[in-house]
């Protein structure tokens, strides 16, 4: 599925859904510049993951959103690399006639045994020239889970340079070079400051293969209240993530530990939503 979008008089924009993986967002395309790193990946051994990583936007969640760990009290059995959900194909979805609007019902096993209905919709806010993303997660199962997600935007390391910068309120001195960290690869994940009630915002500036422009994401920072980003160059590999997470960097048992894996009951649901432009 596709629809195009303007984000301004001379910015011509396309979205291709991918139907066969939770109609996340496999290319995203910006005044004839696909966004996407596309083969430009590391390679986790998952290719379910490795399909995701090559899009713009793929979704973790909603049962477990980094690398594999153990299924909770047992000794045998993981969630896998990045949760259930990316791979998982929609039962239905619709585009409205102006293009507009994209929605989706999703249903998925999840690994600890239970059951979740993703209700998602995607719409082009023409007053802010923004694409939204909208996600309601249902517990449709008999037993209760802690819900987990994160948004990985993946952005193509060619398109940027020395001058491209992340610039949001949730990173040191609101400012940092897109290189951070040392060596091929790093991340850091970090508390989500929201500046317009409960929205966060990051900003990657000055990209220079879309011709000086910059991408802004935000985010709700209710049940995303982490910041998380990514980048690795490391042999073919050139890219770089934003990630709004919903739970801070640690193993299950500790972030069990410390009361931060609320459990979701039957019948229970919980709401994300996050926007991204480019200008």
């Amino acid at each position: 599925m596709q629809t195009t979008l303007r984000a301004g008089e001379d910015i011509e924009s396309h979205l291709l859904f991918d139907r066969s993986s939770a109609l996340d967002i496999a290319a995203f395309v910006v005044a004839g510049v696909n966004l996407s790193p596309g083969d430009a990946i590391p390679s986790d051994g998952d290719p379910r993951i490795e399909r995701a990583l090559a899009g713009f936007l793929f979704t973790c969640g909603p049962d477990h959103i980094r690398h594999p760990e153990l299924v909770d009290g047992r000794v045998d059995g993981h969630y896998p690399l990045h949760g259930s959900l990316a791979g998982t194909p929609v039962s239905r979805s619709e585009m409205s006639v102006a293009g507009d609007r994209c929605s989706a019902d999703i249903e998925l096993d999840l690994a600890c045994g239970g059951r979740a209905a993703v209700k998602r919709l995607w719409q082009i806010d023409e007053a802010t020239r923004s694409v939204t993303l909208a996600d309601r997660i249902i517990n449709i199962g008999t037993s209760a889970f802690a819900p987990m997600m994160m948004y990985h935007i993946n952005i193509a390391g060619r398109l940027l340079a020395d001058e491209t910068r992340i610039e949001s309120a949730s990173v040191d001195g609101g400012s940092l070079a897109w290189r951070f960290g040392e060596g091929e690869s790093a991340h850091f994940c970090r508390p989500a400051v929201a500046r317009d009630g409960q929205l966060s915002e990051v900003a990657l500036t000055a990209i220079s293969g879309l011709q000086g422009r910059t991408l802004r994401v935000r985010f709700r920072t209710d049940t995303l209240p982490y910041l998380q980003m990514w980048r690795c160059q490391r042999g073919g590999a050139n890219v770089i993530s934003i990630e709004p997470a919903s739970h801070r960097l640690a193993k299950r048992p500790e972030l069990t530990a410390g009361g931060e894996l609320p459990l979701l009951e039957p019948g229970q649901s919980r709401d994300y939503a996050l926007a991204f432009a480019v200008a």
